[in-house]
C-alpha cells in the first residue's frame, strides 16, 4: 500500500515537472552516432532519405552529398538541409523535416527491481524520477532506495525514492547519456515465533518494530508485544523496544506470554 501511495506522489510529481516552462537546456534531441533519422524534402520524395548517422557523425544526402548530423538538433539538422539545398539551386524555399526513427547514441540503463527493465533513449531531458515512472515504477520486491551509476566518472550515489517523490531538488537529479539507474531487492528482516505470518519482509522507510509486527500478520493470542527477542548482526539475543528502527537483517522472535 506505501509503494502504491509512492507511485500516486510520484506521477503528480513527474506531471508537475512537465509542466514547468522549458529551459534553454531542453531545446531539442541531439543527434548522434549510429541514431536513425527520417528527412523529408515536402513535395519533393526523392531528396528525402531514411539513414543511420555514421561513426563520423555524417549522413549522405541525395543531391546535397555529406551533411554533419552529429551535434545538431532536429530543427538545426532541418536548417542546415534547406540551406544547403536553397545555395545548390536545387529549391527555391523547400520544407525539410527531421524525425527521430531509431534513438541509439544516448540511453540510460534501468536495471533491477523495476516494471520493465531495459535501455531507454534520452528523447528528451528526463530526471531519474521521470525515468523510474516511465519503467514502469519499483516493484514490490525492490528496495526503497535506487543507485545512479554515472557515465562520466563512475560515481555511484544513493537516492530514496520518498524523497524523489516528495520533490527534493537535489536528489531528483537530471539523467546523462550512459547513466545507470539500478534497483536492488528490498532490505529485509525475519519474525519468528508467536506471530500470525512468519517469515521475510521488506523494510520501508523509517519503519519501526511495532509496524514490522503488523506487517507479519501481528502477534497471535499466545505472544506479546513486550516479549519480542532480537538477534542482530549475528550477535547475541537481547530484548526488542517496540519502537526502535529495524535494521536490514534483524531477526526477531516474539515470545509466549506467560499467562
Amino acid at each position: 500500500m506505501r509503494r502504491f501511495s509512492l507511485l500516486i506522489f510520484a506521477i503528480i510529481a513527474a506531471w508537475l515537472t512537465a509542466s514547468a516552462p522549458a529551459t534553454a537546456k531542453d531545446s531539442g534531441y541531439v543527434l548522434g552516432a549510429n541514431d536513425t533519422i527520417a528527412i523529408q524534402v515536402y513535395g519533393q520524395p526523392d531528396a528525402g532519405v531514411t539513414t543511420r548517422i555514421k561513426a563520423d557523425g555524417t549522413i549522405i544526402m541525395p543531391l546535397i552529398g555529406t551533411v554533419k548530423a552529429a551535434g545538431a538538433t532536429q530543427l538545426e539538422l532541418a536548417d542546415t538541409i534547406k540551406s544547403k539545398l536553397v545555395k545548390g539551386g536545387y529549391f527555391k524555399d523547400p520544407f525539410v523535416n527531421v524525425e527521430v526513427a531509431s534513438y541509439v547514441s544516448k540511453t540510460v540503463n534501468v536495471a533491477g527491481k523495476v516494471a520493465s527493465p531495459g535501455v531507454y533513449p534520452l528523447d528528451k531531458p528526463y530526471t531519474v524520477l521521470e525515468m523510474l515512472l516511465r519503467s514502469g515504477w519499483l516493484r514490490e520486491q525492490g528496495a526503497s532506495y535506487i543507485y545512479l551509476r554515472r557515465a562520466s566518472d563512475s560515481k555511484e550515489i544513493r537516492l530514496e525514492s520518498e524523497a524523489l517523490v516528495r520533490g527534493t531538488p537535489d536528489k531528483n537529479v537530471q539523467l546523462e547519456p550512459g547513466d545507470t539507474l539500478f534497483v536492488p531487492d528490498a532490505d529485509t528482516f525475519y519474525v519468528y515465533g508467536q506471530i500470525a505470518h512468519p517469515g521475510a519482509f521488506a523494510i520501508s522507510p523509517n519503519m519501526t518494530l511495532r509496524q514490522a509486527l503488523v506487517i507479519a500478520g501481528g502477534v497471535t493470542s499466545s505472544g506479546s508485544e513486550r516479549k519480542v527477542a532480537l538477534i542482530r548482526g549475528g550477535g547475541k539475543e537481547v530484548k526488542a523496544a517496540i519502537d526502535e528502527p529495524v535494521r536490514k537483517g534483524d531477526i526477531y522472535i516474539v515470545k509466549e506470554r506467560l499467562f
